[in-house]
């Protein structure tokens, strides 16, 4: 394989590939590298997604890569990469292999990696029964016990969308709550519960949750557990110099563009919303927004 492109992209799930198929279209040469191990590996469908609704995360990138493959001036490399260093002229990329690429622009679309907490059985629901998401995945177990494991404002913004689908539940704060007197009494109005004891371990059968038990041994049956989890980047932002948000997502602008000059950013890493339709419409953009760039620099 040829080691000089256009673009690197980092990422090959739906971001990425996106932002691959614009700048295939526009003729520009372009190496995505992807270490095929997306967040939603273990996700049985994907939802909220037009034209796709219901079919596999798999399926939905299986059938993107095979079509922005068409497009001969974009390449797929698997792989993990370990370093991104800037020139002045450009970017070189070094994977886990000691293989070397370069490119004048490089999109970030690497993800992130969800950090569990220390309890037996969450990370095997993840993404099954214990879940991120109301818009991706609350449709399927609207109506029934649910539990949310979060706490203070974001437990409580969180429980107001959900209580929409169901309103069979209980706020799991895992420690003591820190809602404030005014959410403690939204909830009581609405009779969700708060329960402040830590949770032990989560009982499921092949990822599908059954039931909490909590320490001291008490045992609450649940159809489904929302839980908002810490995250960190796949990439090493401090190699680059990229800002981050408060949130700890790299800072873009509303172009995509991140701090560093040459460098964009799209998908999971960036926002919040971690969606497949989100991704792959930020994707696009940025593949638009690079081919711009290009475009005026060669002009």
């Amino acid at each position: 394989m040829e080691n000089n492109f256009d673009v690197i992209i980092i990422g090959g799930s739906y971001a990425g590939l996106s932002a691959g198929m614009s700048l295939g279209r526009s003729l520009r040469k372009v190496l995505i590298i992807d270490s095929g191990t997306p967040c939603n590996r273990q996700t049985p469908h994907s939802h909220n997604f037009l034209t796709h609704d219901g079919k596999t995360p798999k399926e939905i990138s299986d059938l993107a890569k095979e079509q922005v493959l068409q497009y001969k001036t974009v390449k797929f490399y698997n792989g993990l990469v370990k370093q991104v260093s800037k020139h002045p002229e450009n970017f070189e990329v070094r994977t886990e292999s000691n293989d070397t690429f370069v490119a004048k622009k490089i999109i970030l679309a690497s993800g992130v990696k969800d950090v569990m907490p220390d309890i037996p059985g969450f990370a095997e629901c993840w993404g099954i029964s214990v879940i991120h998401c109301p818009y991706c995945h609350g449709y399927e177990v609207h109506g029934k016990v649910t539990g949310i494991m979060s706490n203070g404002d974001m437990g409580f913004e969180f429980s107001k969308i959900v209580y929409n689908l169901t309103k069979e539940l209980t706020l799991f704060t895992n420690g003591i709550s820190t809602l404030n007197s005014e959410q403690t009494a939204g909830f009581g109005r609405n009779k969700i519960g708060i329960t402040e004891t830590e949770i032990e371990r989560i009982d499921h059968e092949n990822g599908q949750i059954r039931k909490v038990i909590l320490k001291g041994g008490e045992e609450i049956p649940l159809d489904a557990l929302y839980a908002k989890i810490p995250f960190k980047q796949n990439i090493n932002v401090e190699n680059l110099g990229l800002e981050l948000t408060e949130h700890g997502h790299l800072k873009i602008d509303h172009f995509h563009k991140t701090n560093v000059e040459g460098v964009f950013a799209c998908g999971d890493n960036t926002t919040m919303m971690r969606a497949v339709a989100n991704a792959v419409a930020q994707g696009n953009l940025t593949g638009a927004v690079v081919n711009g760039e290009l475009a005026d620099e060669s002009f």
